[in-house]
């Protein structure tokens, strides 16, 4: 059985490699990026393996169908991006990697908090240009800060417990409360009462009709003024325009993101030598007390190797007859 990886970079091809080593399963890596147009390369292989940004929709599909293919193995958790109705009509079964290492994400987003705290980009480029000054460059005690946690799956539950390690006070927003957030004290609130009341708001939910703009102008009306929000979850969570516009006013202070509503043109490219023609994320750019990552917040090497096993056995589950992990089938 052949599989073909689109969108594989350098570290998929070493982990998948080393994944499946003594595997009959034969692997071709493709860095480009799956379209309607690149969809014709899949010809002749039964297995799919797809990431985020991969084009999924229906005239995709009814190519790769038409080519083949019978099985989308995803390398991510989030399907979305899959047009599951067309699917299930082409008989393709589609298959996830529900979790591999919410750590990852966690511990990222921590990061993004840390660096737009301490100004720790800014500090950076100062000293190796040589200046030393310490100008603009306060932050503030995390301990005893009030954190709001929205979606507290199991990345959302791994945040909670760093930030209860650095003393955070944490307000959670999910239509199913974690009984694990509840033993770290965390207070279950609505999301208006959340935005009111958290300095900082990171989000884990995944991206659905009723989570798309959850963040939008009407509900960063209610945050406090210079409060920190961290989006490391779906770019789409948040209405982008609308986080420029609380910017510009004061309103919100801080900005960390790992994700971009309209990422798929960009992130996993150099893009170095090209001008960038995204004129709302080059307007993001501007901004002194904002951090924007390519979607890294997955890159440990424990979660490429979780992706990798959990993605080779949800094939050979497949192979089998007895799949698991199923988003069509």
């Amino acid at each position: 059985m052949r599989a073909l990886l689109f969108s594989s970079q350098h570290y998929d091809q070493e982990s998948f490699t080393r994944a499946a080593s003594g595997s009959t399963l034969e692997l071709h890596f493709q860095p480009a990026r799956l379209t309607l147009d690149t969809a014709a390369l899949a010809s002749g292989y039964e297995v799919v393996c797809a990431f985020i940004n991969d084009e999924l929709d229906a005239p995709v599909l009814q190519r790769l169908a038409a080519g083949g293919t019978r099985l989308i193995a995803l390398r991510s958790a989030g399907y979305n991006h899959v047009d599951l109705a067309e699917a299930q009509r082409l008989g393709l079964a589609v298959v996830r990697v529900p979790a591999y290492s919410p750590h990852a994400v966690a511990e990222h987003a921590v990061a993004l908090i840390l660096a737009l705290n301490r100004r720790l980009h800014r500090a950076y480029n100062r000293t190796r240009e040589g200046d030393f000054t310490l100008h603009g460059l306060t932050g503030f005690d995390l301990h005893g800060k009030t954190v709001g946690v929205v979606g507290t799956g199991q990345i959302g539950a791994a945040f909670a417990r760093i930030m209860a390690g650095f003393g955070c006070q944490l307000l959670a927003y999910d239509p199913y409360p974690n009984p694990e957030l509840l033993a770290l004290g965390a207070r279950y609130l609505s999301m208006p009462e959340l935005l009111r009341e958290a300095r900082i708001i990171s989000l884990h939910c995944p991206l659905t009709e009723h989570t798309r703009h959850l963040i939008n102008a009407q509900s960063l009306a209610h945050l406090q003024p210079g409060a920190m929000l961290i989006n490391t979850g779906r770019g789409a969570l948040v209405d982008t325009p609308a986080l420029i516009d609380a910017l510009k006013s004061g309103q919100l202070g801080y900005l960390g993101l790992d994700v971009y509503e309209e990422e798929a043109q960009l992130f996993f490219e150099d893009r170095s030598d090209l001008p960038l023609q995204d004129d709302v994320l080059a307007r993001l750019l501007t901004f002194p007390n904002v951090i924007i990552t390519a979607h890294q917040a997955f890159l440990t090497r424990e979660a490429l190797d979780a992706i990798a096993a959990i993605t080779l056995d949800n094939i050979n589950r497949w192979a089998a007859g007895n799949p698991q992990n199923l988003v069509m089938g």
